[in-house]
């Protein structure tokens, strides 16, 4: 059941941020609790009363954000496909998104998206996460 205590903890961390965007001090959150699921403190919610709570945040005003995107893969590339799939690989490898090779693309071409790179500069970006992989010890 670990991913019952992730969920939890995402479920509290939400809660904590509802709080804070409504501008709840500690009396008017804890009466909250206790009218909404029955107890006086985040740390003794259930699943149930978690989902509860932030129901009630939710119809009380608060917007949750959506979580971030990694960014997602470039389109029209003007750097040919095996450099743009090679590229994929090393991020995924690295585990950084799309925006790590844009901000590579902008430091050293400066060109907003590495899409826009033709072969020769995508070729440098790639040989530049190859040579990370090694100093990391990723070889590939």
């Amino acid at each position: 059941m670990p991913t019952q205590g992730i969920k939890m903890k995402n479920w509290l961390a939400k809660i904590h941020i509802a709080k804070k965007a409504l501008a709840l001090d500690d009396d008017t959150y804890r009466a909250m609790l206790q009218s909404v699921a029955g107890v006086s403190s985040s740390k003794d919610l259930d699943a149930a009363g978690a989902q509860k709570v932030l129901d009630h945040c939710k119809r009380c005003g608060w917007k949750p954000t959506p979580p971030r995107n990694k960014g997602r893969k470039p389109d029209a590339p003007k750097a040919s496909a095996a450099i743009m799939r090679k590229l994929e690989a090393l991020l995924t490898d690295a585990s950084r998104p799309w925006s790590y090779a844009d901000a590579m693309a902008k430091r050293m071409f400066k060109i907003e998206r590495v899409q826009w790179c033709d072969d020769a500069q995508a070729s440098k970006i790639m040989q530049a996460l190859i040579y990370d992989a090694k100093r990391t010890n990723r070889d590939r």
